[in-house]
Formats: structure tokens, C-alpha cells, sequence
């Protein structure tokens, strides 16, 4: 922790000299530090003083620390406590923290127990902003930091991500290829303590099986053939930061041993090396396959399994988050009209409904390549269903409108039919209308009235 940090703490304590004492030695630490003798004090203070960490004493006259650790809680308000408690009222603390407690401390308190404490408090103050700055774009624009979407399937990613970020636990993250599991695994490390120390990430498909190894935890120099010099791995490069695992399940099982120690035992060797390293690692994980299939099919260790599966984050296919198309493809187009500068305003209605209809098997980086190529293509403002590679708009998802006709439909008949369907798969749009119709937009008006004035001419026969 630097010098000086923005955190005020609430010192709650009766016995003077302690409550004194505390102060002061917070202060040190850089501080901003008031007091109270009371539970009671402590309520009238804190509407004053605005702290957002209290540490309390939990036997006090008046009022104790655990009821205002209620009277807080009832409040609604979002205070981190401290509970300082005698070695015979350690039941009490443990009650303490079930009410909604950080974490208590025994009696006399050690100081440096007391700093580390408070430096794990200021880490986790910091996550807890950025979540609530995350929360509040999530309702105003439907983002969560670089992700997209405000479906009840990616809320459900996002409580995860918030869960697993503050800690240094193990996360295996599911989904089919392109639903970007690395924009999840990143979130994390954004979000956790970790976020100015390294980000490493490996695909562990992508390296040939000879190599991985190496690439993972390092070799020596003449380790092999073409090791020339001595090289680190990434459990070294991201040392005190977190290391990402794509495609863990493609790692070859005697791969998986060696890591499976390394995060047990926070310990590795370099490739053809005699010493060992310690490390301090956060590993994400993630695969395109379901985990459980993956152990059952040999693909994946299971006590590796176990190790990794702390949290599990399980990413939706775009297909089953079809409400978040409208705010991925503004995105897209946000990015590449920047890129290009383009100045593509939006997908006119038969387009966007076409990516509505289709099944998206490569999910967002699919899309995301639809939106770019339809960008690159545009020359006006608006995308429609010519700038879609053929691959989405003649696939067998997309439903196509079809016109039936019956022996007897005059031709009148058959031609009010098609073009009151076609405005209907254009969602209105006339232009696109005509342009599919073959006819141009002032023959298609002069048809629409000539149609509202037989329709007029209709009415006005009905007998009154």
C-alpha cells in the first residue's frame, strides 16, 4: 500500500489508551482516521466522518459492536468492519462475521497482523468501486467493462466474475469457440488485486506438443536440441499476476501433472533445470468443450479438473443471447466505422432481422466479422442484406418469406399480396421494398395509393 491512501477509518473503541493508541497508529500508515467510545458514538460520527472502514471493539457499553454491525446492515450501508474481540468472545466474532463482519482480530492486537489486514481491505475497496463503476454502465449502456450484453444469461457471467475477481482462486471458464472466454478471464484480472502486475495469456492448442512445456514453465540453456539460451515461461513472466490457459483440455496429460503440482505447490522447474522456482500465480482456465465430458473423455485430468473448477464461469452461445445482437452490432459498428472511417449509422430492418434469424455457429468473433466486412463494404449509411455474406443470409436458419397463390388470384390480387409482404419483411423500409420488386420507390408509392384509394373507394360501398 502507498503512504497515503484515500481511506478513512472509524476507530470504535471504550478503553481510552486503546482507542488512542489505534488512532495514531493507523494515522501512520497514512490514514485518515477519527474515533468513538461506542457503538452509540459511532452511528452519530460516521454520518460526519463518512469512513469506509470501522474497526470496533465488540463488548462496549451502550451499544456493542455487534449490534452496530446490525444497525449498519439494516442501514443498507456499505461499510467494511473489523471486529476486535477478548480470546473469550471468539464465538461472538465468528457470530460478528456471519451478520456481515470482514474479519476480526484477537486481542492484544499485533500490529503487523493488523497492517496486512488493512492492506487486503484498501485491495479489496478498489474492486469493489470498479464494480459498482461496472454495475452502473451494465444499466445505462448494457456494457460491463469491455463485455457486451445485459441478457439474464451474461448477468449471471458478470455475478461470477465479480465473486471470483477479489480472490486468487483457480476459474474455469466453458464456452464454444468465439464466445470470448479471454475478454472474461481479463475482466477478472482487471477487477482482482492482481490488475498492475502481468496478464499472460497462452492458447495451449495453438503450440506444438513438443514446446508447450517449454513455453510453460520455462528451459534451460541445452536443455534441448535449439536451446540456446535460457528462457522463462509464463508462470515466471506472470509472476504476482495472473496466467490465462486457453484450451486447457488440449494439453498433453503428462503437461497437466506438472501443472497440476505447480498450483498445489506454488512451485516449478524449468525445462532440463535442478533448482526449483516459486512463483505467486493466479490461473484462469478455460475450453471449448464441457469440462465433465472432457474428464470422462481422458482429455482432461480430473484432479486437475477439481484443482481449476474453484469457479466455474459457463459462457451462452450468441444464439441463446440473441436480445444483446442490437448492442454488439452498435458496438462493432462504433469500432469499425472508427477503423475505416466510415460512418455507418446502424443495419436497416430486413438485415438486422436476417442476424436475428440466423444461428451464429462461430458466435461474437463470427459476428464481429460480419459487421466489419459490412462496414468495409458500405458506401452509405446503413447496412442492408446485400453487404451479409452469403453464408448467413442463404442459411437454412434464416426463414425466407414465401408467397402462396391459389388457382383463381388475379393478377391485381397477386401483385397487392407481394408488395404488402415484401414491405412486411422490410419492416416498412420502401426503398429496400423497391429494390427488391424491381420497380422504382416512385413506382412503389404511386401502387400504395392507387391501393389506400381503392381501399377508401371499398369502404365507402359498405352500407351504412
Amino acid at each position: 500500500m502507498s503512504p497515503t491512501t484515500s481511506e478513512r477509518i472509524l476507530i470504535v473503541e471504550d478503553e481510552p489508551s486503546t482507542r488512542v493508541g489505534l488512532t495514531e497508529l493507523v494515522r501512520t500508515w497514512g490514514f485518515t482516521a477519527d474515533s468513538a467510545g461506542d457503538g452509540e458514538e459511532a452511528l452519530q460520527r460516521i454520518t460526519v466522518f463518512r469512513p469506509s472502514i470501522i474497526i470496533s471493539d465488540l463488548v462496549m457499553p451502550r451499544r456493542d459492536g455487534l449490534e452496530l454491525l446490525r444497525a449498519l446492515k439494516d442501514d443498507g450501508s456499505d461499510y467494511t468492519v473489523v471486529i476486535l474481540t477478548a480470546q473469550g468472545t471468539v464465538e461472538t466474532a465468528v457470530e460478528a462475521m456471519k451478520e456481515g463482519a470482514y474479519d476480526y482480530l484477537t486481542k492484544p492486537i499485533e500490529p503487523q497482523r493488523l497492517k496486512i489486514l488493512l492492506d487486503k481491505i484498501v485491495e479489496r475497496q478498489d474492486t469493489l468501486r470498479e464494480v459498482k463503476v461496472l454495475r452502473k454502465q451494465l444499466r445505462e449502456h448494457g456494457t460491463y467493462g469491455k463485455m457486451i450484453g445485459s441478457s439474464p444469461q451474461m448477468r449471471k457471467v458478470y455475478q461470477v466474475i465479480e465473486q471470483a475477481a477479489p480472490t486468487s482462486a483457480s476459474v474455469l471458464i466453458s464456452g464454444e469457440s468465439g464466445t470470448g472466454k479471454e475478454l472474461v478471464a481479463q475482466t477478472i484480472h482487471q477487477l482482482s488485486p492482481r490488475a498492475q502486475m502481468p496478464f499472460v495469456p497462452i492458447n495451449c492448442a495453438a503450440i506444438p506438443e513438443t514446446l508447450l512445456e517449454s513455453e510453460i514453465f520455462g528451459h534451460e540453456k541445452g536443455s534441448f536440441t535449439g536451446a540456446v539460451d535460457r528462457r522463462a515461461g509464463c508462470f515466471e513472466l506472470a509472476d504476482h499476476g495472473t496466467l490465462f490457459l486457453d484450451e486447457i483440455a488440449e494439453m498433453t496429460p503428462s503437461t497437466q501433472v506438472k501443472l497440476l503440482r505447480v498450483l498445489q505447490e506454488r512451485r516449478f522447474r524449468r525445462l532440463g533445470g535442478r533448482n526449483e522456482e516459486t512463483v505467486d500465480v493466479r490461473v484462469i482456465a478455460a475450453t471449448n468443450v464441457n469440462p465433465a465430458d472432457a474428464v470422462k473423455n481422458g482429455k482432461l485430468r480430473e484432479d486437475l479438473f477439481y484443482r481449476l473448477n474453484v469457479f466455474a464461469i459457463e459462457l451462452p452461445p450468441l444464439r441463446q443471447r440473441k436480445e444483446d445482437l442490437p448492442l454488439l452490432v452498435q458496438s462493432f459498428l462504433a469500432d469499425f466505422n472508427s477503423r475505416n472511417n466510415k460512418k455507418v449509422s446502424a443495419l436497416d430492418q430486413a438485415a438486422m432481422r436476417i442476424l436475428e434469424q440466423y444461428n451464429w455457429p462461430g458466435n461474437i468473433r463470427e459476428l464481429r466479422n460480419v459487421i466489419e466486412r459490412a462496414v468495409i463494404l458500405s458506401s452509405g449509411e446503413f447496412i442492408d442484406p446485400k453487404l451479409l455474406p452469403p453464408l448467413v443470409t442463404e442459411s437454412p436458419d434464416v426463414v425466407k418469406p414465401t408467397l402462396s397463390l391459389t388457382p383463381g388470384t388475379t393478377v391485381e390480387e397477386a401483385e397487392t399480396r407481394l408488395i404488402l409482404m415484401t414491405l412486411e419483411h422490410t419492416r416498412d423500409n420502401k426503398t429496400r421494398a423497391a429494390e427488391i420488386l424491381g420497380i422504382s420507390l416512385k413506382t412503389l408509392h404511386n401502387k400504395l395509393n392507387k391501393l389506400r384509394g381503392r381501399g377508401k373507394r371499398e369502404e365507402e360501398s359498405v352500407p351504412q
